[in-house]
Protein backbone atom coordinates (compact mmCIF):
# COMPACT_ATOMS: atom_id res chain seq x y z
CA UNK A 1 0.00 0.00 0.00
CA UNK A 2 1.49 2.95 -0.73
CA UNK A 3 1.98 6.10 1.38
CA UNK A 4 -0.13 9.53 0.82
CA UNK A 5 0.93 12.25 3.09
CA UNK A 6 -1.61 14.93 4.39
CA UNK A 7 -1.42 17.75 6.66
CA UNK A 8 -3.98 18.20 8.91
CA UNK A 9 -4.93 21.61 11.13
CA UNK A 10 -7.15 21.18 14.00
CA UNK A 11 -9.21 24.10 15.30
CA UNK A 12 -10.65 22.75 18.88
CA UNK A 13 -13.55 23.61 20.65
CA UNK A 14 -15.68 21.31 22.87
CA UNK A 15 -18.21 20.39 20.91
CA UNK A 16 -16.78 20.34 17.61
CA UNK A 17 -13.83 20.80 15.53
CA UNK A 18 -12.57 22.55 12.59
CA UNK A 19 -10.75 20.02 10.17
CA UNK A 20 -8.38 21.44 7.44
CA UNK A 21 -6.41 18.53 5.77
CA UNK A 22 -4.25 19.61 3.08
CA UNK A 23 -1.76 17.86 0.67
CA UNK A 24 2.29 18.48 0.27
CA UNK A 25 1.48 20.75 -2.44
CA UNK A 26 -1.01 23.28 0.26
CA UNK A 27 -3.99 22.14 -1.95
CA UNK A 28 -6.82 22.13 0.61
CA UNK A 29 -8.40 18.91 0.09
CA UNK A 30 -11.27 19.40 2.75
CA UNK A 31 -11.92 21.85 5.52
CA UNK A 32 -15.01 21.68 7.71
CA UNK A 33 -16.53 20.78 10.99
CA UNK A 34 -16.70 17.44 12.66
CA UNK A 35 -17.80 16.43 16.47
CA UNK A 36 -15.51 16.34 18.86
CA UNK A 37 -15.16 12.62 18.81
CA UNK A 38 -11.52 10.88 18.06
CA UNK A 39 -13.35 8.18 15.54
CA UNK A 40 -15.52 10.77 14.07
CA UNK A 41 -12.18 13.13 12.84
CA UNK A 42 -10.23 9.77 11.77
CA UNK A 43 -13.13 8.84 9.72
CA UNK A 44 -12.90 12.30 7.90
CA UNK A 45 -9.28 12.25 7.70
CA UNK A 46 -8.96 8.87 6.21
CA UNK A 47 -9.95 8.37 2.98
CA UNK A 48 -7.81 11.40 1.66
CA UNK A 49 -4.61 9.72 3.48
CA UNK A 50 -2.42 7.41 5.37
CA UNK A 51 0.32 9.20 6.30
CA UNK A 52 -1.19 11.89 9.03
CA UNK A 53 0.44 15.36 10.33
CA UNK A 54 -1.22 16.77 12.41
CA UNK A 55 -0.94 19.99 14.72
CA UNK A 56 -3.57 21.33 17.13
CA UNK A 57 -3.20 24.32 19.59
CA UNK A 58 -2.47 24.12 22.46
CA UNK A 59 -5.39 24.21 24.93
CA UNK A 60 -7.94 22.28 27.68
CA UNK A 61 -8.40 19.07 26.16
CA UNK A 62 -5.90 19.57 23.49
CA UNK A 63 -3.69 17.06 25.19
CA UNK A 64 -6.15 14.32 25.42
CA UNK A 65 -6.68 14.61 22.16
CA UNK A 66 -3.79 14.49 20.27
CA UNK A 67 -2.33 11.35 23.16
CA UNK A 68 -5.22 9.43 21.82
CA UNK A 69 -4.25 10.14 17.94
CA UNK A 70 -0.64 9.04 18.57
CA UNK A 71 -1.16 6.32 20.41
CA UNK A 72 -4.16 4.60 19.39
CA UNK A 73 -4.32 5.91 15.70
CA UNK A 74 -0.85 6.18 14.73
CA UNK A 75 -0.98 9.67 13.30
CA UNK A 76 1.98 12.35 14.09
CA UNK A 77 0.46 14.82 16.21
CA UNK A 78 2.25 18.34 17.34
CA UNK A 79 0.67 20.67 19.71
CA UNK A 80 0.92 24.97 18.39
CA UNK A 81 1.60 27.68 20.62
CA UNK A 82 -1.71 29.43 20.41
CA UNK A 83 0.26 32.97 21.04
CA UNK A 84 2.94 32.43 18.09
CA UNK A 85 0.42 30.72 15.62
CA UNK A 86 -1.86 33.92 15.97
CA UNK A 87 0.85 36.07 15.14
CA UNK A 88 1.72 33.98 11.94
CA UNK A 89 -1.71 34.48 11.00
CA UNK A 90 -0.96 38.06 9.09
CA UNK A 91 -5.01 39.15 9.10
CA UNK A 92 -6.75 40.78 11.89
CA UNK A 93 -10.09 38.55 10.75
CA UNK A 94 -10.57 35.28 12.96
CA UNK A 95 -12.59 32.07 11.79
CA UNK A 96 -12.15 28.16 12.75
CA UNK A 97 -11.69 27.79 8.48
CA UNK A 98 -8.61 30.09 8.71
CA UNK A 99 -7.57 29.42 11.88
CA UNK A 100 -7.62 25.71 10.39
CA UNK A 101 -6.20 26.80 7.14
CA UNK A 102 -3.06 28.44 9.18
CA UNK A 103 -2.17 25.28 11.26
CA UNK A 104 -2.30 23.06 8.30
CA UNK A 105 -0.03 25.63 6.49
CA UNK A 106 2.38 25.46 9.24
CA UNK A 107 2.53 21.84 9.43
CA UNK A 108 2.90 21.63 5.83
CA UNK A 109 6.19 23.95 5.79
CA UNK A 110 7.51 23.13 8.71
CA UNK A 111 7.16 26.47 10.89
CA UNK A 112 4.92 25.26 13.28
CA UNK A 113 6.15 26.77 17.03
CA UNK A 114 5.27 23.77 19.15
CA UNK A 115 4.74 23.03 22.37
CA UNK A 116 5.90 19.80 24.43
CA UNK A 117 3.30 16.60 24.56
CA UNK A 118 3.09 15.89 28.10
CA UNK A 119 2.68 11.97 28.60
CA UNK A 120 -0.79 11.29 31.08
CA UNK A 121 0.91 10.95 34.03
CA UNK A 122 2.72 14.09 33.79
CA UNK A 123 -0.92 15.73 32.88
CA UNK A 124 -2.80 13.67 36.18
CA UNK A 125 0.10 15.11 38.31
CA UNK A 126 -0.21 18.54 36.93
CA UNK A 127 -3.75 18.08 37.50
CA UNK A 128 -3.15 17.76 41.51
CA UNK A 129 -0.79 20.00 42.23
CA UNK A 130 -2.54 22.85 40.59
CA UNK A 131 -5.71 21.33 42.96
CA UNK A 132 -3.68 22.29 45.94
CA UNK A 133 -2.53 25.82 44.74
CA UNK A 134 -6.32 26.36 44.04
CA UNK A 135 -6.74 25.02 47.98
CA UNK A 136 -3.70 27.55 48.94
CA UNK A 137 -5.21 30.37 46.84
CA UNK A 138 -8.99 29.52 48.79
CA UNK A 139 -7.10 29.56 52.29
CA UNK A 140 -5.13 32.72 51.69
CA UNK A 141 -8.75 34.69 50.69
CA UNK A 142 -10.48 33.67 53.71
CA UNK A 143 -7.75 35.01 55.97
CA UNK A 144 -7.71 38.29 53.97
CA UNK A 145 -11.37 38.25 54.52
CA UNK A 146 -11.07 37.83 57.98
CA UNK A 147 -8.53 40.56 58.42
CA UNK A 148 -10.69 42.88 56.06
CA UNK A 149 -13.43 42.66 58.81
CA UNK A 150 -11.60 43.30 61.74
CA UNK A 151 -9.69 46.11 60.68
CA UNK A 152 -13.03 47.87 59.50
CA UNK A 153 -14.57 46.84 63.38
CA UNK A 154 -11.25 48.55 64.35
CA UNK A 155 -10.27 46.09 66.96
CA UNK A 156 -7.26 45.61 69.43
CA UNK A 157 -6.08 41.92 68.18
CA UNK A 158 -3.56 39.83 69.94
CA UNK A 159 -0.14 39.15 68.04
CA UNK A 160 1.12 36.25 66.22
CA UNK A 161 -2.05 35.98 63.93
CA UNK A 162 -3.15 32.88 63.44
CA UNK A 163 -1.67 31.08 66.32
CA UNK A 164 -4.00 29.08 68.87
CA UNK A 165 -4.03 31.87 71.29
CA UNK A 166 -5.25 34.87 67.93
CA UNK A 167 -7.53 32.11 66.47
CA UNK A 168 -9.45 31.49 70.27
CA UNK A 169 -9.62 35.21 70.67
CA UNK A 170 -11.26 35.54 67.61
CA UNK A 171 -13.87 32.47 68.49
CA UNK A 172 -14.71 34.85 71.20
CA UNK A 173 -16.09 37.79 68.93
CA UNK A 174 -14.57 40.28 71.11
CA UNK A 175 -15.64 44.11 70.53
CA UNK A 176 -17.62 42.14 67.39
CA UNK A 177 -20.97 43.17 65.98
CA UNK A 178 -22.89 40.05 65.89
CA UNK A 179 -22.91 39.75 61.84
CA UNK A 180 -19.47 40.31 62.07
CA UNK A 181 -19.13 37.38 64.31
CA UNK A 182 -21.35 35.34 62.47
CA UNK A 183 -19.93 35.89 59.13
CA UNK A 184 -15.93 35.32 60.84
CA UNK A 185 -17.53 32.20 62.12
CA UNK A 186 -18.33 31.00 58.87
CA UNK A 187 -15.10 32.38 57.14
CA UNK A 188 -12.96 30.21 60.12
CA UNK A 189 -15.09 26.53 59.14
CA UNK A 190 -14.52 27.47 55.86
CA UNK A 191 -10.59 27.82 56.48
CA UNK A 192 -10.31 24.67 58.71
CA UNK A 193 -11.70 22.88 55.91
CA UNK A 194 -9.65 23.97 53.26
CA UNK A 195 -6.79 23.10 55.43
CA UNK A 196 -7.75 19.41 55.29
CA UNK A 197 -8.23 19.57 52.13
CA UNK A 198 -4.67 20.83 51.53
CA UNK A 199 -3.37 18.45 54.10
CA UNK A 200 -4.87 15.36 52.34
CA UNK A 201 -3.92 16.86 48.96
CA UNK A 202 -0.44 16.97 50.35
CA UNK A 203 -0.39 13.38 51.42
CA UNK A 204 -2.11 12.32 47.91
CA UNK A 205 1.20 14.09 46.07
CA UNK A 206 3.64 12.35 48.30
CA UNK A 207 1.68 8.74 47.48
CA UNK A 208 1.73 9.20 43.88
CA UNK A 209 5.04 10.06 43.85
CA UNK A 210 6.77 8.09 45.85
CA UNK A 211 10.14 6.40 44.31
CA UNK A 212 10.20 8.74 41.14
CA UNK A 213 13.77 9.11 40.55
CA UNK A 214 13.53 12.44 39.58
CA UNK A 215 11.80 13.96 42.55
CA UNK A 216 13.84 12.09 45.08
CA UNK A 217 16.69 13.58 43.10
CA UNK A 218 14.81 17.45 43.68
CA UNK A 219 14.04 16.88 47.43
CA UNK A 220 17.75 15.93 48.03
CA UNK A 221 18.43 19.93 46.47
CA UNK A 222 18.87 22.45 49.53
CA UNK A 223 15.76 24.73 49.71
CA UNK A 224 13.64 21.75 47.85
CA UNK A 225 10.48 19.73 49.95
CA UNK A 226 7.95 17.53 48.42
CA UNK A 227 5.40 20.75 46.96
CA UNK A 228 8.37 22.17 45.35
CA UNK A 229 9.66 19.31 43.82
CA UNK A 230 5.91 18.14 42.57
CA UNK A 231 5.67 21.08 41.38
CA UNK A 232 8.82 21.24 39.52
CA UNK A 233 8.26 17.76 37.98
CA UNK A 234 4.60 18.73 37.03
CA UNK A 235 5.45 21.24 35.00
CA UNK A 236 8.62 20.96 33.76
CA UNK A 237 7.76 17.25 33.00
CA UNK A 238 11.25 15.89 31.78
CA UNK A 239 14.47 18.13 32.32
CA UNK A 240 15.97 15.96 29.30
CA UNK A 241 13.95 17.75 27.06
CA UNK A 242 15.83 21.19 27.59
CA UNK A 243 19.34 21.25 25.51
CA UNK A 244 20.44 23.83 28.15
CA UNK A 245 19.98 24.94 31.40
CA UNK A 246 19.70 28.66 29.78
CA UNK A 247 16.05 27.07 27.95
CA UNK A 248 14.91 25.53 31.08
CA UNK A 249 15.30 28.76 33.02
CA UNK A 250 13.69 30.61 29.85
CA UNK A 251 10.09 28.09 29.82
CA UNK A 252 10.56 28.97 33.98
CA UNK A 253 9.58 32.84 33.04
CA UNK A 254 13.20 33.67 34.61
CA UNK A 255 14.95 35.23 31.54
CA UNK A 256 15.00 39.02 31.53
CA UNK A 257 13.38 40.17 28.63
CA UNK A 258 15.67 42.69 26.17
CA UNK A 259 14.07 45.68 25.31
CA UNK A 260 17.39 46.98 23.05
CA UNK A 261 16.98 49.02 19.96
CA UNK A 262 19.92 50.81 18.08
CA UNK A 263 22.62 51.64 20.66
CA UNK A 264 20.36 51.23 23.78
CA UNK A 265 21.06 48.33 25.47
CA UNK A 266 18.08 47.67 28.09
CA UNK A 267 16.22 45.30 30.48
CA UNK A 268 12.40 45.09 30.59
CA UNK A 269 12.36 42.97 33.59
CA UNK A 270 11.05 38.84 33.71
CA UNK A 271 9.89 37.40 30.22
CA UNK A 272 6.05 37.52 30.56
CA UNK A 273 5.89 33.70 28.90
CA UNK A 274 5.60 30.72 31.46
CA UNK A 275 3.93 29.36 34.09
CA UNK A 276 3.02 31.90 37.00
CA UNK A 277 2.56 28.56 39.29
CA UNK A 278 5.65 27.81 38.45
CA UNK A 279 7.56 30.89 38.22
CA UNK A 280 6.24 31.37 42.15
CA UNK A 281 7.24 28.54 43.31
CA UNK A 282 10.47 28.56 41.98
CA UNK A 283 10.87 32.63 43.66
CA UNK A 284 10.34 30.94 46.78
CA UNK A 285 12.62 28.59 46.90
CA UNK A 286 15.12 31.15 45.72
CA UNK A 287 14.13 33.36 48.86
CA UNK A 288 14.97 29.81 50.94
CA UNK A 289 18.42 29.37 49.29
CA UNK A 290 19.21 32.98 49.81
CA UNK A 291 18.52 32.60 53.53
CA UNK A 292 20.13 28.94 54.15
CA UNK A 293 22.57 28.32 51.43
CA UNK A 294 26.23 29.90 51.79
CA UNK A 295 26.55 29.53 47.78
CA UNK A 296 23.17 31.28 46.52
CA UNK A 297 23.26 33.95 49.53
CA UNK A 298 27.03 34.94 48.49
CA UNK A 299 25.63 35.89 45.25
CA UNK A 300 22.59 37.42 46.46
CA UNK A 301 24.84 39.69 48.77
CA UNK A 302 27.26 40.54 45.98
CA UNK A 303 23.98 41.67 43.61
CA UNK A 304 22.67 43.50 46.71
CA UNK A 305 26.27 45.63 47.59
CA UNK A 306 26.02 46.38 43.13
CA UNK A 307 22.83 48.51 44.09
CA UNK A 308 20.11 45.65 42.68
CA UNK A 309 16.60 45.78 45.04
CA UNK A 310 16.12 42.44 46.86
CA UNK A 311 12.72 41.63 43.49
CA UNK A 312 16.09 41.52 40.89
CA UNK A 313 18.29 40.03 43.60
CA UNK A 314 15.65 36.97 43.95
CA UNK A 315 14.75 36.42 40.31
CA UNK A 316 18.48 36.80 39.45
CA UNK A 317 19.36 33.66 42.24
CA UNK A 318 16.24 32.06 40.73
CA UNK A 319 17.67 32.13 37.46
CA UNK A 320 20.87 31.02 38.67
CA UNK A 321 19.76 27.87 40.23
CA UNK A 322 17.53 26.29 37.87
CA UNK A 323 20.63 26.83 34.88
CA UNK A 324 22.35 25.15 37.63
CA UNK A 325 19.46 22.64 38.87
CA UNK A 326 19.34 21.78 34.97
CA UNK A 327 22.83 19.77 35.51
CA UNK A 328 21.88 18.15 38.73
CA UNK A 329 18.54 16.38 37.78
CA UNK A 330 18.94 13.12 35.85
CA UNK A 331 16.02 11.19 33.61
CA UNK A 332 13.06 12.38 32.82
CA UNK A 333 10.64 9.20 31.82
CA UNK A 334 8.27 9.67 34.85
CA UNK A 335 6.98 6.24 37.23
CA UNK A 336 4.37 7.46 39.17
CA UNK A 337 2.02 5.47 41.27
CA UNK A 338 -1.33 4.56 40.88
CA UNK A 339 -2.87 5.24 44.31
CA UNK A 340 -7.03 3.82 44.33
Amino acid sequence: MSKVTVFVGLDYHKDSIQVCVMNPTGQILVNRRCKNQVEALVALVAPLGNDVHAAIESCSGASALADELVTRHGWSVNLAHPGYVARMKQTPDKTDWGDARVIADLVRVGYLPKVWLAPEDVRQLRTLVRYRQQLVDRRRTAKLRIGAILRDARVAEPRSRWSKTWLAWLRRGEGLGTEARWVIEHHLNEFHCVVQLIFEAERRIAAVTAGDRVVEQLIRQKGVGLITAAVLRAEIGRFDRFTTGKQLARFCGLSPRNASSGQRQADAGLIKAGNPYLRATIMEAAHRLVRYDQRWRELACTLRTSGKPICVVVAAVANRWVRWLFHQVEGGVITLNAVA
